[in-house]
């Protein structure tokens, strides 16, 4: 039988017997410290995948603004912590030293934040071991002032450990949308994301396949891996890198890109139908 995560073999007398590690219990009242500073804030999905360049921040922007346009309120996290790129996309600067608690930078009627709001990290790059990131990111879930939202995206960084571990140990989830491309390797990465949030009881809601085209690819692979609803194919488009270089969001520039985001959206918000 399988151990309990958190648990170590303690022999008692002439018996072994599993024991609950003390961090575990850390990690328990902390979770319960975030669950109660983050009640304003109705939906949490994180937009997410293992492989890098996938689109994942693409996604998560378009979510965002989409979602805003249907009249909710929202906000955007930038959960890559020592690579953010979400500053980069909604051509938001760099605002100085962090003081607590942290206000969410308001882009367009969307509350943002991202550690590139602090540090200039094109000159100054963020060098950190795995225990910073996670601490960095458990400031932002404990010491970001959101107020009330509908729904916060976050835009995971690739990989499946540190700051996404954080952010299934830590967050209750709705979820996570995974992004993929249509190559199989990209599929392969998407699909241990998967599996990584499902490991840890965190739901799986769809997959968005990026740069998509038009056949038949790695969206569809990961969602039948998973098990789970292929929520759209987003065409590959210049609009889309010619709008991110210049700060400005593709569902505000092209009603095509727009459409695909809306059917999107609203199979994400209403569980797939």
């Amino acid at each position: 039988m399988e151990e309990k995560q958190g648990a170590q073999k303690v022999k008692i007398g002439n018996a072994e017997v599993n024991v609950v590690h003390p961090s575990i219990f850390n990690v328990v009242k902390q979770r319960q410290r975030i669950k109660e500073k983050l009640s304003g804030i109705k939906h949490k999905i994180g937009v997410y995948s293992a492989k890098g360049g996938v689109g994942k921040t693409t996604v998560a922007v378009n979510i965002a603004f989409t979602l805003r346009d249907m009249g909710f309120k929202v906000g955007l996290l930038d959960a890559d912590i020592d690579c953010p790129n979400l500053h980069l996309f909604l051509d938001i600067k760099n605002a100085g030293e962090p003081v607590y608690p942290l206000k969410p930078l308001e882009k367009d009627g969307v509350k943002v934040i991202s550690t590139a709001m602090f540090v200039d990290e094109a000159k100054r790059p963020i060098i950190w071991r795995g225990p910073m990131v996670a601490k960095m990111l458990s400031e932002f879930l404990e010491m970001t002032e959101w107020g009330e939202l509908d729904y916060l995206i976050l835009d995971c960084s690739p990989g499946t450990s540190d700051s996404n571990l954080s952010i299934m140990q830590l967050l209750d989830m709705d979820g996570f949308v995974l992004v993929t491309t249509p190559q199989h390797i990209a599929a392969i990465n998407a699909i241990r994301s998967g599996m990584m949030a499902k490991r840890l009881g965190v739901s799986v809601l769809g997959v968005v396949e990026n740069m998509s085209n038009g056949k038949t690819g790695g969206g569809k692979e990961v969602a039948d891996a998973l098990k789970c609803d292929l929520f759209g194919e987003i065409k590959s488009s210049n609009i889309f890198n010619t709008a991110s270089d210049s700060g400005k969001i593709p569902v505000s520039e092209d009603s095509e890109i727009k459409e695909e985001f809306i059917r999107i959206t609203k199979r994400l918000i209403s569980g797939g139908d």
